[in-house]
């Protein structure tokens, strides 16, 4: 009897240590924003949240665990769901800046759930469930990417270079971003997300060790919302 004891023990713990390793395992974070305008201009379209149509500006999707060669950690623990109580005091602050437009709509908690659960379990070395939002949400803050572009004359509405956006962006945050891209309804590429990198204790803005694959037109259109 005992020594099936120890077997389970050991058993338990080995699962422990292999989610503790997969949830340390990671270089820097990619912190990534949305323009919404983009997401809904395509052949698939949007869903407004339950909570009504978001502002006119760049939406948080997520705080991503990544490897300096590229690769990326993901679902790093089942025994961490998502907990909506856990971060109840930051709600009203997730609808503003981390809205869901996925269709059918809702009220963000299963987009704050998926991100959570692939990205934010892998971060747990470092931060618990609620630090993990709370610092996504003082990331917008930080790098506010809508007010930057602004400020160097590049608005919703019309094309740019995409090197202009690229060196408005560097200049109000002083770190180079990577831009995606996606195509509208009518073909033509518009920016779509803007990537920042992290440190791995969720501290600074850093240099970006990688870029993710994927390239944008030189000219690309910054549609409205």
């Amino acid at each position: 009897m005992k020594f099936q004891c120890s077997i389970v023990i050991s058993l338990l713990l080995l699962q422990c240590l292999a989610v503790l390793v997969a949830s340390q395992s990671f270089d820097f974070f990619y912190f990534v924003q949305q323009w919404p305008g983009s997401y809904c201009d395509t052949e698939r379209s949007c869903c407004y949240p339950t909570t009504g149509k978001p502002a006119a500006d760049f939406g948080i999707h997520g705080l991503w665990p990544n490897h300096d060669d590229g690769s990326y950690p993901s679902n790093c623990d089942p025994n961490s769901p998502f907990n909506p109580s856990e971060v109840s005091d930051l709600k009203s602050s997730m609808q503003k800046n981390w809205p869901t437009l996925a269709c059918p709509s809702g009220d963000g908690q299963k987009f704050w759930s998926h991100e959570w659960e692939k990205h934010g379990t892998c971060s747990e070395s470092v931060l618990d469930q609620h630090a993990y939002f709370e610092l996504a949400l003082s990331l917008k803050q930080k790098a506010n990417l809508l007010q930057a572009l602004k400020s160097s004359g590049i608005t919703p509405g019309s094309s740019y270079s995409l090197e202009s956006i690229k060196d408005a962006i560097t200049e109000a945050v002083g770190y180079t971003p990577w831009i995606e891209c996606n195509k509208d309804s009518s073909g033509n590429s518009q920016l779509y997300q803007i990537y920042l990198c992290v440190d791995p204790s969720g501290s600074d803005l850093i240099k970006c060790p990688v870029f993710p694959k994927g390239p944008c037109s030189k000219e690309i259109e910054f549609p409205s919302f």
